[in-house]
């Protein structure tokens, strides 16, 4: 932890508060998004997309407090994640990753994890080079999106066999169509078609928020797995993450005019803001601040540049009139109005992963 970090302390305690109030109000459903003026979740029976961070809330929760009913809680929600491991979707990585992986050495996690690991090695499409979306969530199935990228890499290469290999392949392919041959755009989601090939699809649109942001978590989570040989040149992740902070809008040490917190998508620039991109880019940030070269400094930085900027300006605190520990400001759907300045459950998970990755309460490597 820098000595920066250490003035986070109090943003930390109260998001692991906000986990607590929410775990008695959620009871065995699973959070999606919170309204912001009174904190009132809106749930799911099984966690959809979401499941997993829920779930590693609870076990980072459980990190910060040692208590055993934590654990316990923790524990009983990763197994209500089981389902998934057989559903056709690419989000499993982002629901059996991050469910398991801050568990450390619980048993059963790391089982499901296992399954999950599996189950996806299975899902692999040979001829696509890549795990389809999948239909589980609904719409076609034949999509390459950002999202299915990031907790899918680092869930396959823990597969045994073929699975880094497969990670890498996943990837690769992810970068090959979401990237191009523009450095400025990114191109979120594709859906293949027998005849014409891969097409964009119109959503998310290209200046989605989250699109960079997922993607430059996956491209550093492959950066820490050696074992992960991406073909083509061995700088080509390096050069992926240049892009994608450029994208960013990152400057040096600099961000982008409108600050650290990206609005939701780019070619709305009055629109809502996101705070889960933001989030999310900072565990990103951290990430790569683990892989050794002259990033690694800037990269530590901008994250905890970040996490100061949502705990500073985004975070509700005590007297505000609604729970203390909430993330505001994100935005789950721009495009459809849907919970455009909501607490959102991922954006804790960053968050909260974040800030106890600066304290020294997990290894940022591992989840």
């Amino acid at each position: 932890m820098s000595a920066d970090g250490a003035g986070l302390g109090p943003a930390l305690d109260a998001v692991m508060a906000r986990v607590a109030v929410t775990a008695e109000a959620v009871g065995p459903r699973f959070p999606l998004y919170a309204e912001p003026a009174d904190g009132r979740w809106t749930t799911t029976g099984r966690g959809s997309w979401t499941g997993g961070f829920w779930a590693g809330l609870l076990w980072l929760r459980a990190r910060c407090t040692g208590a055993a009913a934590d654990r316990r809680a923790a524990a009983a929600c990763t197994a209500r994640l089981a389902p998934w491991v057989h559903a056709d979707t690419a989000t499993r990585g982002l629901i059996l990753w991050y469910g398991t992986a801050p568990a450390g050495d619980d048993a059963r996690a790391a089982e499901l994890q296992g399954l999950g690991a599996r189950a996806m090695l299975s899902a692999y499409d040979r001829e696509l080079g890549l795990v389809p979306w999948g239909d589980a969530l609904g719409g076609p199935r034949l999509l390459a999106r950002v999202d299915g990228v990031p907790g899918t890499v680092p869930l396959l290469a823990e597969a045994g066999g073929q699975g880094p290999v497969v990670a890498a392949a996943h990837l690769s392919r992810h970068l090959d169509l979401c990237l191009g041959a523009n450095p400025g755009v990114l191109t979120p989601a594709l859906t293949f078609d027998a005849v014409a090939g891969w097409q964009p699809c119109p959503d998310p649109p290209p200046g989605w928020s989250r699109g960079r942001a997922w993607l430059l978590l996956a491209v550093a989570d492959a950066l820490l797995r050696p074992d992960l040989a991406l073909p083509g040149p061995a700088a080509r992740l390096g050069e992926a993450a240049e892009r994608l902070t450029a994208q960013l809008g990152f400057a040096g040490d600099e961000f982008p005019s409108g600050g650290p917190v990206p609005v939701a998508d780019a070619g709305r620039p009055d629109g809502p803001l996101d705070t889960s991109a933001a989030a999310i880019t900072a565990v990103a940030l951290l990430k790569l601040a683990r892989v050794p070269g002259p990033r690694a400094a800037g990269d530590a930085y901008r994250a905890e540049a970040i996490l100061r900027r949502l705990a500073a300006g985004h975070v509700t605190g005590p007297g505000s009139g609604r729970p203390t520990g909430m993330l505001l400001d994100g935005c789950y759907d721009a495009g459809k109005g849907l919970a455009v300045r909501h607490e959102l459950v991922w954006g804790d998970f960053f968050l909260a992963l974040g800030l106890a990755a600066v304290h020294g309460i997990v290894d940022i490597t591992r989840v």
